[in-house]
């Protein structure tokens, strides 16, 4: 894939960047959060600027700093969510009222550097739909995350319709075309990362290093990992379905091979005295397979159930700053 190197900026027309800021108990780094970006927007002097914060759910004083931020700038936007929906939801939240010409998701902890959104403007100007932000290592990330993130990528992209750049985030920016792609898109079941992979467009890339985290604690632990990982394969993919055609095949010819030898052997040697063993290995063999599809069946209805009830993905519960000077 190749990489569009970085020009100079250069502006036709004043354009407007939205950032897109998920928040969840990221109230103890907000303050080094909006003074590292808001230094870095101020310098894109072509260019206004929105930050859409989107408070989802937080039990620490995240909400308090917001508004205390949107009471000073009237660039912010604070979202509050009625409940704690989710990343994707909270995400999806800021999508669909950004207005800006490009929008560029960020997350709060700072392992986003800031920094990086000039290089992906200057990518934009020359051209590129989304400008994606990958990762050069995961060194910050735990063992177990690391290896669940590999076998997710490897798995993803061996089975699904459509492939997720490896290392590769939320942390990216997209033209206007790109978010009223994602805008048409009416599941309420969303894995964020295959969406944005799924509408295509030209991209680029940049790299980053993530640094460890200074603020909070990752709620991101290995089982929500895993959940994640389960979502993103089944939005994208009927292979976990398809599989079990040829599993049942398999185990029926060779349930078929197995009873043509009981018949020889026993028309040649007489009948042997049946062996409990191995009769009840079979039928728990047997039973663990048919229980394993029908879990991996259930995955798939439930997600049908859960699209069928039309539910919101998200409540705004209130807004403050920005344009609704409601703090």
């Amino acid at each position: 894939m190749p990489t569009i190197q970085p020009s100079p900026l250069t502006a036709v027309s004043p354009r407007c960047l939205s950032i897109v800021v998920p928040c969840f108990n990221e109230g103890e780094g907000l303050d080094t959060f909006f003074a590292r970006l808001e230094l870095i927007l101020q310098t894109l002097q072509t260019y206004e600027y929105e930050i859409i914060c989107i408070d989802d759910g937080s039990s620490d004083n995240t909400l308090d700093v917001l508004r205390r931020h949107a009471a000073r700038n009237p660039r912010i936007l604070i979202l509050e969510l009625s409940r704690n929906f989710g990343k994707e939801a909270a995400l999806t939240a800021g999508i669909d009222t950004a207005r800006g010409d490009a929008v560029i998701p960020i997350d709060a902890d700072l392992q986003h550097p800031p920094e990086l959104i000039i290089d992906m403007v200057r990518c934009w100007e020359n051209g590129s739909d989304i400008v994606l932000a990958r990762r050069a290592s995961r060194d910050t990330d735990h063992f177990i995350q690391r290896c669940i993130t590999q076998w997710f990528y490897r798995m993803h992209n061996a089975i699904s319709e459509c492939q997720i750049p490896k290392d590769v985030g939320d942390f990216r920016l997209m033209d206007k075309r790109v978010v009223d792609a994602l805008k048409q898109l009416p599941e309420r079941r969303r894995f964020m990362k295959g969406l944005f992979a799924w509408v295509g467009f030209k991209h680029s890339e940049v790299t980053f290093t993530a640094k460890p985290r200074r603020f909070g604690k990752s709620s991101f632990n290995a089982r929500r990992l895993w959940i994640l990982g389960l979502e993103g394969i089944t939005s994208f993919s009927t292979v976990p379905l398809v599989v079990w055609v040829y599993i049942g095949f398999t185990v029926a010819t060779a349930a078929l091979i197995y009873g043509c030898w009981i018949i020889i052997k026993t028309l040649a040697f007489g009948i042997d005295v049946p062996g409990y063993a191995s009769l009840l290995t079979a039928i728990l063999f047997l039973g663990g397979i048919q229980l394993l599809g029908i879990g991996i069946l259930g995955e798939y209805i439930g997600r049908i159930y859960s699209e069928s009830k039309q539910r919101p993905l998200y409540i705004i519960r209130q807004r403050y700053g920005g344009t609704d000077q409601n703090a």
